[in-house]
């Protein structure tokens, strides 16, 4: 909740400056900055403003700066106070952060064209069908998602490494023939575009203020990882306990993920369920509850190879629930089935109006679901998979373990 009051008094100005500096800044966005009793920002921000233009004090962000903002702020309420950020400061800006702390009546935003309009403007690209990713303050490994063939996309670089680490990453995932655009300083004087391809990028690193443009080229060899569930099996790593690729669609289905929402994937195994949930839109979060350390790590490193490198990892379950934790809009129950108490808290912390899917393969959590379904409604449905395998000469159906799923929504 904006806590308006609390934090200040008055408005705070947020001017979007970009590379052009003070010559691109319109009157109104002048007039703020000259008129500012107090100017925060970045070193590389406020070296921007002419000295000769605002008499105000001058204060730069300290690092790290989110624990900082608030206090920041509070303490110069009485004073005309103008936050200068890059470009569009609600474009993964500043701007986004002091919305959250004061309230948007509490602020006046002056943007200016955004690093990734003036992208798309350079490269004639069409602005609202390109996707952004931002690498700033995430890992590189959150545009892996994104990549399709013949796909146009625009990274966010975190810093002059970025580029190189793009294409390092689009080169080991089957997309080394992707054409690689690096933008530098945007709209100012040392603007400048050097164009390659992903596997062959040499380009050492330049200016830290720079975007990746992607036209992705998929290697025909490569497997084909889009955001649907049900991903190949041999795409995870680990030691094969994990939800095969059928019944991970099905039950990934049954979640319903939906932008902004947090799962709990109970007994993790090699994380897919929450792997596949995650990779459905970038908004959506999810926390793995594992209490094998082994497998801790092993859902790590698939996360991060699949792009979703922000998953919470935690240990048992129970243990992990004794704190205060976000409430989930779906809880997944892959193990611990039949632990006591497992179901129970994890259905008292389910939101109302939140998804519950349990799989069981043995006879004892099967039956367990079986009552479940009676006390608390919801569906039951039991799936079994046959797969072609090679048998002599011939070809036969191999079936898998047949599962149990329990499909319920929480009402109230």
């Amino acid at each position: 909740m904006a806590q308006d009051a609390a934090v200040t008094d008055a408005p705070v100005t947020v001017v979007g400056i970009g590379a052009d500096g003070w010559d691109g800044l319109g009157a109104v966005g002048r007039r703020a900055i000259t008129e500012a009793g107090v100017l925060l920002g970045s070193r590389r921000q406020l070296d921007l403003i002419p000295w000769a233009a605002a008499a105000a004090e001058r204060i730069e962000w300290p690092s790290p700066l989110l624990p900082a903002v608030a206090d920041l702020i509070a303490a110069h309420r009485d004073s005309r106070l103008c936050v200068v950020a890059s470009g569009d400061p609600m474009f993964y800006g500043i701007g986004v952060t002091l919305a959250k702390l004061v309230g948007p009546r509490a602020l006046r935003v002056l943007p200016q064209p955004s690093s990734a309009s003036l992208a798309c403007a350079r490269l004639g690209w069409g602005l609202a069908e390109t996707p952004v990713v931002s690498a700033v303050g995430r890992r590189p490994e959150t545009v892996l998602p994104e990549l399709t063939d013949r796909r146009r996309l625009l990274v966010l670089s975190a810093d002059e490494h970025t580029p190189g680490r793009v294409a390092e990453l689009l080169s080991r995932h089957g997309f080394g023939h992707s054409t690689l655009t690096l933008l530098e300083q945007l709209g100012g004087s040392g603007e400048r575009a050097v164009r390659g391809t992903a596997h062959d990028w040499s380009e050492p690193p330049g200016d830290p203020l720079n975007l990746v443009a992607i036209e992705c080229v998929a290697d025909p060899a490569a497997p084909r990882l889009t955001r649907s569930p049900g991903l190949p099996d041999e795409t995870y790593c680990g030691d094969g306990q994990l939800t095969k690729a059928e019944v991970r669609a099905l039950s990934v289905a049954a979640l319903a993920p939906a932008p902004g929402e947090l799962l709990w994937d109970v007994g993790g195994g090699s994380g897919t369920i929450a792997i596949e949930w995650c990779r459905t839109h970038p908004a959506c979060r999810a926390t793995i509850f594992e209490r094998s350390g082994a497998r801790r790590d092993q859902i790590a490193a698939n996360a991060a190879a699949l792009g979703v490198p922000g998953i919470e990892i935690r240990g048992e379950v129970l243990a992990e629930l004794r704190g205060e934790l976000p409430l989930p809009d779906a809880v997944f129950l892959g193990g611990g089935l039949t632990q006591p108490g497992v179901f129970d808290t994890c259905w008292d912390r389910l939101r109302p109006g939140g998804r519950l899917v349990a799989n069981a393969v043995t006879a004892e959590s099967e039956a367990l679901l079986v009552r479940l379904a009676a006390e608390h409604g919801g569906a039951l449905r039991r799936v079994q998979v046959h797969r072609a395998e090679p048998l002599g000469g011939f070809t036969a159906w191999r079936p898998q373990l047949p599962v149990c799923q329990w499909i319920v929504v929480k009402m109230h």
